[in-house]
């Protein structure tokens, strides 16, 4: 059995790399590598198995799609624009308070969405606006924008890693807004002054008269979305025998519903609506294809090789290796690493002793910032893009984010070492 799954993960292997210097994009070279792992299993290509793995996370998938839905609506009524603008008029003599709303703002969407390109798309492009009439180096603007954006995936209420993982491992996802929150809020403030404090104070006017804000907006139309969202999420926990649970994508469709009715202009939903289905494609055909790779995985015992291998390993190699394992493994098969690491470390943690909710909170903000790395870069080529960098990706922007990327992966593996003694963060959330 172990030289037959090594036979597998070896075809799975190969065809990925193969796909993967043919230019092929990754969500087809896994696949692809799943169908061939499925062929050389001797299980042929089973429909009933591909239809299983695709919706192995289909609950996941409906709270990005519809809080991306929530975040575009915002900020096509202009709820954007009217935030950034506020922060550079109240606070653009004081850098401090600058840059921490700032932090806060780049927080938001991908907290509430999952994902750092939807940071990156919504509020990126105006952040670094402001940002570099702060006299921030491009490089280190483009480096703020990404490290944030990581952050923000990392951010509670919905982080995809943690949730895939736990789902893997039969954990309920309960305990993690506290760890989660506390790591990427000093993760995400550390990179912005660290990368930011330097600079040339803001021109007001200048910035102010590049965003354009709706006269009519107010800032209860921007609060009253976010207000509900938070209401309906906090009622069913604050009350649980009395109401319902009505599950993150329905709330988060009732806020986009509240944010499409107090705009001041009309909102396009159909539009949006198919904006964001188009902008969030290969997120959903990610975890799609993570589904089924996994699920191939498990029919060919490849899985469980992995597992086997992680888990015989000495722990302090794990823990020791961790800030490198896993960032690498997001640059290379990006949400698949989560089921695939994740759950065999999981179990061992709670094994050895180790608090796994805090652990795996740690992990969780390990694994975005791989999102930079080759052969994916999926959400450092979006930040590139937004900020206008044409510098050298490696030379200049990310060495820019080295330090405050440091910072947060010896963080986050201290974390993971004193987890029994920081079990108090649980209860935070």
């Amino acid at each position: 059995m172990l030289n037959h799954a090594l036979l597998v993960l070896g075809v799975m292997v190969v065809v990925f790399a193969v796909a993967s210097r043919l230019k092929v994009s990754v969500e087809l070279s896994m696949l692809l590598a799943a169908i061939a792992g499925g062929l050389a299993h001797g299980s042929g290509f089973s429909a009933r198995h591909v239809v299983d793995g695709a919706f192995t996370y289909f609950d996941v998938t409906l709270i990005f799609l519809s809080a991306t839905f929530f975040m575009n609506i915002v900020k096509e009524s202009g709820g954007v624009d009217y935030i950034v603008g506020g922060i550079v008029k109240r606070f653009h003599a004081n850098r401090f308070l600058c840059l921490l709303f700032l932090t806060f703002i780049l927080l938001i969407p991908g907290a509430l969405t999952g994902s750092g390109s939807v940071t990156v798309l919504v509020v990126g492009a105006l952040a670094a606006k402001v940002l570099s009439e702060m006299g921030i180096p491009k490089e280190k603007v483009t480096a703020i924008i990404f490290l944030c954006a990581a952050m923000s995936a990392a951010a509670p209420p919905v982080n995809l890693w943690a949730m895939m993982a736990a789902a893997g491992s039969n954990m309920p996802y309960v305990g993690f807004i506290g760890p989660l929150g506390a790591l990427s809020v000093l993760g995400a403030l550390f990179s912005m002054f660290w990368l930011g404090w330097k600079g040339s104070p803001i021109d007001a006017a200048k910035v102010a008269a590049s965003i354009k804000v709706d006269a009519r907006m107010r800032g209860w139309r921007v609060g009253l979305p976010f207000a509900v969202l938070i209401a309906l999420i906090a009622l069913s926990r604050i009350f649980p025998h009395d109401f319902p649970i009505l599950g993150l994508p329905l709330c988060f469709m009732l806020a986009a519903a509240t944010a499409a009715a107090v705009s001041a202009t009309k909102v396009p939903l159909l539009r949006i609506a198919r904006d964001t289905v188009d902008s969030l494609l290969p997120l959903v055909g990610m975890m799609i294809v993570v589904g089924i790779l996994v699920q191939a995985m498990s029919l060919s015992g490849v899985r469980g090789l992995i597992s086997l291998s992680v888990v015989t390993l000495p722990l302090a190699v794990i823990i020791g290796a961790l800030f490198v394992i896993l960032p690498l493994s997001e640059g290379l098969v990006q949400y698949a690493s989560a089921p695939l690491l994740g759950v065999p470390l999981i179990l061992l943690f709670n094994m050895k002793g180790i608090d796994p909710v805090v652990a795996l909170s740690a992990m969780a903000v390990m694994w975005p910032l791989g999102d930079i790395l080759p052969p994916t870069l999926v959400v450092g080529r979006a930040a590139v893009m937004v900020t206008g960098y044409d510098g050298s990706y490696y030379k200049g922007f990310v060495k820019a984010t080295l330090v405050p990327a440091l910072f947060i992966l010896a963080l986050s593996t201290l974390v993971v070492i004193f987890s029994g003694q920081l079990t108090f963060l649980k209860a935070l959330g």
